[in-house]
Parts: C-alpha cells; sequence; structure tokens
C-alpha cells in the first residue's frame, strides 16, 4: 500500500530538495528555528521521507495525520509560553509513538543533558556544534531501535574535580554545607566555592539539581 502524501510544514518547506527519497524511511525534524530545520532535511533527503515541525505538539499532529515516523530529531531546549519542547516533548513523543527513535539536538555537547534526554526516552544525543556526519550516524542508529551518544558528550562527561565530586556527594547524603565543611576539615567559604563550580560545570539550577544530575550522569553514588 502506498504511503500516503507528506502534509504541509511549517513555512512552506517541501520535502526532498528533488532528491530520491526513501520510500521506507521517515523522519521528523522538530526544531523552532527554520535554518536548523532546513539544513537538517538538505543533510538527509536523500535517504529519508523528511517533515518539519516547531514543536512537540506540531510534532504530535503530523504523527497522527501523517502517520508513523521511524525518527525524529527533538530541539533539547527550553520552550517559551505554551511551546512543547526539549525533555517534555520527548516525553510526549515517547509516550504516543513507543517505537520512534528520537535523536536529542542540543546546542552544546553536555554529558549530563544526554543522560537526561536518554531518561526522557532518547535514543541518541548530538550537540548542534558536532560534525554533521555525527548526526547522520545518530539518526541511523534510531532508525534501528540503536543507541547513540555524540562522542563530544561523552568527552565531557566528567567535567568535575575529585574534590567537588567528593562535596556533592556529601549533599547527597543530606549533609549541608557547614557539615560538609567539617566532615573535610576546611572551611564552609572553600566548600561554598566548590559548590558554585559545581553548579557552573553542571550547569544546574541549584544544589539539588547538581545533586540530580551527578546520580544520574554517574559523576555520585
Amino acid at each position: 500500500m502506498a504511503r500516503p502524501p507528506l502534509a504541509s510544514t511549517p513555512g512552506g518547506s517541501c520535502p526532498g530538495f528533488g532528491a530520491n527519497v526513501n520510500d521506507e524511511r521517515r523522519c521528523l525534524i522538530i526544531d523552532k528555528q527554520p535554518t536548523i530545520r532546513l539544513g537538517v532535511r538538505g543533510l538527509l533527503a536523500s535517504r529519508y521521507e523528511v517533515e518539519e515541525a516547531t514543536d512537540g505538539r506540531d510534532a504530535l499532529g503530523l504523527i497522527t495525520s501523517v502517520g508513523d515516523f521511524d525518527v525524529a530529531i527533538v530541539e533539547l531546549a527550553s520552550g517559551n509560553g505554551e511551546a512543547l519542547t526539549g525533555l517534555p516533548a520527548i516525553r510526549a513523543l515517547r509516550k504516543a509513538r513507543p517505537a520512534l527513535g528520537i535523536v536529542a539536538h542540543a546546542v552544546r555537547p553536555e554529558h549530563h543533558e544526554a543522560s537526561e534526554a536518554v531518561g526522557a526516552g532518547a535514543l541518541g544525543y548530538v550537540a548542534k556544534s558536532s560534525p554533521a556526519s555525527v548526526l547522520e550516524t545518530a539518526v541511523d542508529a534510531a532508525a534501528e531501535a540503536e543507541d547513540f551518544i555524540d562522542p563530544a558528550a561523552r568527552r565531557n562527561g566528567h567535567s568535575i574535580t575529585p574534590r567537588q565530586r567528593q562535596i556533592l556527594q556529601l549533599y547527597a547524603n543530606g549533609l549541608s554545607t557547614e557539615n560538609a565543611a567539617q566532615r573535610l576539615g576546611v572551611s564552609t567559604e572553600t566548600v561554598r566555592t566548590h559548590t558554585k563550580a559545581v553548579l557552573s560545570r553542571l550547569s544546574a539550577r541549584d544544589r539539588a539539581h547538581a545533586v540530580a544530575i551527578g546520580i544520574r550522569s554517574s559523576l555520585i553514588g
């Protein structure tokens, strides 16, 4: 049975750039930036039937109107207003289509961010700053239900010092800044300085968020 025709896309994009589209595979690009969608489309259009969406809600609508996709590339960014983006979009897509191969597309390669994306239901994680070939590899892996993490994110995996990891572990164990200082035999100001560095390196909002990232990233137990 022939596949249904592709629905119109945000911004009036058209599939394929005139390339020979692979009828067996479909890829959905979810990104608020038209230039990013255009670039990814050009990269994949010769081997995938490509469709675009600006956020997760648009993507869910396309899944309903167009049919199943093999892969979805989801922008890993915070949304504005009521936009469904980032980790919530990944979770919604995974719930709607459990077999969908999801690739998280992040601004920078961050190990803890990759762990969060995988925890939300992504099979792949790629930074936008990485070579195009890395994204191609991630998409092909996701289409085969295989995992792929950007090597740059893996290299950034252990970006805190042993002392910082030790302090983060003490926080995870329930100790306060003062108690951690006493346990380590250092001043509370030293512990606070290390804590600020940990928050910065892990892109954490606060101490509790840093502990959660540390556990998910296997930095602490």
